[in-house]
């Protein structure tokens, strides 16, 4: 059984996110993402400007004028969400952590997506692939991947995308769109992601506390790694320090951004701390520009 208080929390999630779809959301997530293809819907007679390569030539010979296909988007789309568990997303300097707004996010898009009638599928991910569901249609599937979100217990808690993203090469035969939810903390992933974002639609969503930017001056401060249950005593009052810890946060999201540049990888940065419909939006409307 389900605890209630899982239960309660699947509840206002879900008003909370199906009011925010409702409100805002919708429309940007139905523009911004194209069907699988599409599908034929009627012939009409030719017009000036009318793609010659759609002529109907049976038609046209019948009827003794020139007639054209007509057709409409197949709106119809699978959306996977693949997210990151490891034991760091339960850092946050504010009310909540990485893997709670994740959770949110998550719930978001698989609410955007049931509205445009697409499919949602969910797969969560440590050092390796723990979770699975297969992508479907419905609220009441919606709401078992938010619960199986809010309820799951990880065996590990390292963070291996190049495993997730491999899963996801081998499991997801048609395209799809892939929105990989992490705080990205990880190395060895580019050929995984190379691959899957050839043959999928990759939206990278990287979820970022402002505590892991800058270090604050406290003085003597042991900082725990949560993933590898390691303890590191520091001086925080070292100006060196925090400014070589700065620098190599820096270094670090700079090289992800180019990485995801480099390989046409859509990206949404998160900052925890604030509001994440304002670059949600921003994002699906910058997407939409592109596209026409």
């Amino acid at each position: 059984m389900i605890p209630k208080e899982i239960l309660k929390q699947v509840h206002r999630i879900e008003i909370q996110t199906r009011s925010l779809v409702d409100t805002l959301f919708a429309g940007e997530y139905h523009s911004a993402f194209k069907g699988r293809g599409m599908e034929f819907a009627e012939v009409r007679q030719y017009q000036q400007g009318d793609e010659v390569r759609n002529i109907d030539w049976n038609v046209t010979a019948r009827a003794g004028a020139p007639f054209v296909k007509v057709f409409d988007e197949e709106r119809e789309l699978t959306v996977m969400l693949a997210v990151d568990a490891s034991a760091s997303g339960d850092f946050g300097s504010g009310q909540r952590m990485k893997g709670e707004v994740g959770v949110e996010l998550s719930a978001l898009l698989a609410f955007a997506a049931i509205k445009n009638n697409d499919r949602v599928g969910l797969l969560i991910f440590t050092d390796e692939p723990e979770v699975f569901i297969p992508p479907k249609k419905g609220r009441r599937h919606v709401l078992r991947v938010i619960r199986e979100l809010l309820y799951f217990q990880p065996r590990k808690r390292g963070t291996s995308l190049r495993a997730a993203l491999e899963y996801l090469d081998r499991l997801l035969h048609r395209r799809s769109v892939v929105f990989l939810i992490s705080d990205f903390l990880d190395q060895g992933y580019e050929r995984a992601l190379q691959l899957v974002g050839r043959r999928h639609d990759l939206v990278a969503i990287a979820l970022n506390d402002p505590r892991e930017r800058q270090l604050l001056s406290v003085g003597l401060v042991s900082l725990y790694d949560a993933e590898r249950g390691t303890q590191l005593l520091v001086d925080t009052g070292s100006s060196q320090l925090r400014r070589f810890f700065a620098d190599r946060r820096r270094e670090e999201e700079a090289g992800r951004a180019e990485l995801f540049r480099q390989q046409g990888i859509d990206t949404i940065s998160i900052d925890i701390s604030r509001s994440y419909m304002e670059p949600l939006i921003q994002f699906f409307q910058a997407r939409l520009r592109r596209s026409r």
